[in-house]
C-alpha cells in the first residue's frame, strides 16, 4: 500500500495537484476547523452560505426566462446549472458554511476529532443560519421588484419551479436529494485537489451544473427558492398577476394551491435534506474514508504499517 500511495503522489506533483489518498486528510481539517469555529463567526458565515446560494439561483433563474419555448430545452438546463455553480463558487471562495457538505463532518466525528455536542452544534446552527439567509435575500429580491422582470416572468419561472418541488412525492425528494448532495460534496472534496483559484472553479463547476441542470434537489437552494415562489405568490399582487409574460402563460393564483408552508416543509425541506446527509455523509464522506483513511485508522489500533 506504501509504495502504490508513492506512485499516486508522484503522480499528483506531477499534475500540480494533492494526490487522491491525501484529499480526505485535507477535507477533514477544513471540516474540523469549521466545526471548532466560535458560534456566532459560524452563524454568520452560514448566513452567507445560505444568501449566496440564493443568488446563484436567483441567476438560474434569469437564465431561463422564456426557456420553455426553446427548442433546445436541455441546453438552457445547462446554460442554467453552469450559471448556478456561481453561488457554490461564492460560498467555497469565501469561506461560507452550508449544512450540504456540512454532512461529511461525521468523518472527523467517527476518527473521534469532533465531539459529539461540536457535531450536532456545528449541523444546528449551519442549518438555522442558511434558512434565515437564504429566506433574507428572498425578501430583498421581492422587495427590489426582481420578480417583475421580463414583464413577469422571472417570477412565473420561480413559481413553476417552487411548484415542481413540492411536487415530488416523499420518496422522489429523498432519493433526489441523495444524488444532488452527492454532486455538491464531490465538487467540495474534489476543489480541495486543486492548488490553483481555476483548479477549485473548475472542480466546482462541473458537478454543480449536473445537479441543478437534471433537476436534483439541494436543501439550501431550495431554502430560497420554494420560499422565492410563496413570497411571489401571496404578495406579487394585480402587478404580477395581470403582467404580460404572466397571462401569455395563462397562470392564476389557482394553479398554484399546493404551492405552500406545510408543503415546502413536508413535501421537500424534510425529505431532501434526509437525502442531502445519505448523500454527503454515507456516499462521500464515509465513502472515502473507507477507501482511504480507515486503513490507517486499522492500521494505528493494531500497531501495523499502513
Amino acid at each position: 500500500m506504501r509504495g502504490r500511495n508513492r506512485l499516486m503522489d508522484q503522480i499528483a506533483t506531477k499534475l500540480n495537484m494533492v494526490a487522491p489518498a491525501a484529499i480526505p486528510g485535507v477535507n477533514e481539517e477544513l471540516l474540523i476547523g469549521k466545526a471548532k469555529k466560535g458560534r456566532f463567526e459560524m452563524f454568520l458565515l452560514s448566513l452567507s452560505g445560505g444568501a449566496f446560494i440564493g443568488l446563484g439561483f436567483i441567476f438560474f433563474t434569469t437564465s431561463q426566462m422564456g426557456a420553455g419555448a426553446v427548442e433546445w430545452y436541455g441546453a438552457t438546463k445547462v446554460v442554467g446549472g453552469l450559471v448556478f455553480s456561481v453561488g457554490l463558487v461564492l460560498v467555497a471562495l469565501t469561506g461560507g458554511d452550508l449544512f450540504t457538505s456540512t454532512t461529511m463532518s461525521v468523518v472527523p466525528l467517527i476518527r473521534k476529532k469532533l465531539t459529539g455536542a461540536q457535531w450536532i452544534s456545528h449541523w444546528v446552527t449551519v442549518y438555522i443560519g442558511n434558512i434565515i439567509g437564504a429566506v433574507g435575500l428572498a425578501t430583498l429580491v421581492y422587495l427590489g421588484g426582481t420578480h417583475l422582470q421580463g414583464n413577469g416572468a422571472w417570477g412565473a419561472v420561480t413559481l413553476n419551479s417552487a411548484l415542481a418541488k413540492v411536487s415530488h412525492t416523499w420518496v422522489q425528494a429523498f432519493v433526489l436529494g441523495i444524488l444532488a448532495n452527492l454532486a455538491v460534496c464531490l465538487a467540495i472534496y474534489t476543489s480541495n485537489a486543486g492548488r490553483s483559484l481555476a483548479d477549485k472553479l473548475l472542480a466546482i463547476t462541473g458537478p454543480i451544473a449536473l445537479f441543478v441542470s437534471t433537476g436534483f434537489e439541494h436543501s439550501v437552494a431550495n431554502m430560497f427558492m420554494i420560499p422565492m415562489g410563496l413570497i411571489v405568490k401571496n404578495f406579487g399582487g394585480e402587478r404580477f398577476w395581470g403582467s404580460q409574460a404572466v397571462q401569455d402563460l395563462g397562470l392564476t393564483p389557482d394553479m398554484f394551491s399546493e404551492l405552500t408552508v406545510q408543503a415546502f416543509f413536508l413535501n421537500n425541506l424534510v425529505p431532501v435534506t434526509l437525502g442531502n446527509i445519505v448523500g454527503g455523509s454515507v456516499l462521500v464522506a464515509i465513502y472515502y474514508w473507507a477507501a482511504y483513511l480507515r486503513p490507517h485508522d486499522k492500521a494505528a489500533r493494531t500497531g501495523a504499517t499502513a
